[in-house]
């Protein structure tokens, strides 16, 4: 039992780590070549696992040759596009100018309800609205509507407005994030005074965020029930 435990916590961080390597995309956001790398590491994990009989090398080295191949693989989608378009397909226009493009749809076996579905997670929920829809690589839809549609802009208004920056966590659980005060322009003395003027303890704090501007926004724990 002990041996299947550490084994299985083995195999576990390994193969976290080379999830890690591979880097932070989603299952649906995954090229075809990292769905397949992706598959077949969880079954050849999942091997040594259950048959303690399997030296575990047996599985730590597929896993590491598949990384391997994956990592020298991207390295070439980079360098050429051509062989980027073999490995992972060329997105696919669905919806030209405001028409369905019905035989590109067929070629590429995207279906209706998969078209509507992508309007809809687009808030998109007439055709009429859609100038252009593209498959992309990945089966995602992106979409544009039509230029009368789209929101007008500050630019477009003649708004003037500022940049704050992006607004960082700077405490969390009470730790301070020493690296997030740094990008928005800060250090722990502003932080410090800041606390103090709101009379608040940094202990207390479960969550602060805060950009340039100093808009910050300040998020007390909640008592133990």
């Amino acid at each position: 039992m002990m041996i299947t435990l550490i084994r299985t916590v083995l195999l576990y961080i390994f193969v976290v780590l080379a999830m890690r390597i591979m880097g932070k995309r989603q299952i649906g956001e995954l090229q075809p070549s990292e769905l397949v790398v992706t598959l077949l590491i969880s079954d050849i994990a999942a091997v040594p696992m259950q048959e303690i009989g399997i030296p575990l090398v047996d599985g730590i080295v597929p896993i590491f040759v598949l990384v391997s191949l994956e990592l020298i693989l991207s390295a070439c989608m980079i360098k050429s596009n051509k062989f980027r378009q073999m490995i992972s397909g060329k997105p696919v226009i669905v919806v030209r100018n405001g028409k369905v493009q019905q035989n590109e749809m067929r070629r590429i076996r995207f279906t209706i309800e998969d078209l509507m579905e992508g309007m809809r997670l687009h808030d998109v929920f007439r055709l009429d609205e859609i100038a252009w829809a593209i498959v992309e690589t990945n089966g995602q839809l992106s979409i544009l509507k039509k230029p009368e549609l789209l929101q007008p802009t500050a630019q477009q208004l003649n708004i003037p407005t500022d940049d704050p920056g992006l607004p960082m966590v700077v405490v969390s659980d009470g730790d301070v994030y020493d690296e997030a005060l740094k990008i928005v322009g800060f250090d722990v003395n502003w932080l410090n005074k800041t606390l103090k003027e709101q009379n608040v303890k940094l202990e207390d704090i479960f969550i602060m965020t805060t950009d340039r501007a100093q808009n910050f926004q300040i998020v007390k724990k909640e008592a133990k029930e």
